[in-house]
């Protein structure tokens, strides 16, 4: 058994980990805290002639001041689809129409909801170091049949050291994540 193997296995660690982070940071992006972001409104889709599209690719959205959101449909046609589908999102704002616009006011949180959004952002974290974990299980793995298949105790060992101290690294980044979407949360 080479360390070619042993390094590949490590890379494809490194980079498993490295998508559930993103994945982690795409999550936290759409939990409010606060201050009004178009990426509040990733994932909401639309029904645009028929097919599902995401808001941004059906209107303009601006953020007007830190507590409103200004929603400009590319086709007025579609003003009363996209309040539908910010109603069916459950995202805690009412959108509010003028006929070509749609403008949504974020209202102040309140510290029960800002606890309640914590709570939320602190399982995705959790969901996130699970996965880390689980990666780090089937790195070990294949470590370990790679042993069965001759290679050397010591390579094992060391290649082993060296999955726990990756997977160390991207949890105390899941951390870093949480602490800085708390700071964030209850700065408002």
């Amino acid at each position: 058994m080479t360390s070619e193997e042993v390094e590949l296995i490590i890379d494809d660690t490194k980079t498993s980990m490295q998508k559930s982070i993103n994945r982690l940071e795409q999550e936290l992006t759409k939990i409010r805290a606060g201050k009004a972001s178009p990426t509040m409104l990733d994932g909401i889709v639309v029904d645009y002639y028929g097919s599902p599209t995401p808001i941004n690719q059906a209107a303009n959205i601006t953020v007007l001041d830190a507590k409103t959101i200004s929603i400009q449909p590319w086709e007025k046609s579609i003003l009363a689809a996209i309040e539908k589908a910010i109603m069916q999102a459950n995202i805690g704002i009412t959108p509010q129409s003028d006929g070509n616009q749609i403008r949504l006011f974020l209202p102040p949180l309140t510290e029960e909801r800002r606890k309640e959004l914590f709570k939320k952002a602190s399982a995705e974290g959790e969901q996130t170091k699970v996965s880390i974990r689980s990666i780090r299980r089937d790195a070990i793995e294949q470590i370990k049949k790679l042993q069965k298949d001759g290679l050397s105790e010591d390579a094992s060992k060391d290649a082993e050291t060296n999955i726990q101290n990756i997977t160390d690294k991207y949890i105390a980044l899941v951390d870093k994540h949480l602490e800085a979407k708390e700071k964030e949360m209850m700065s408002v």
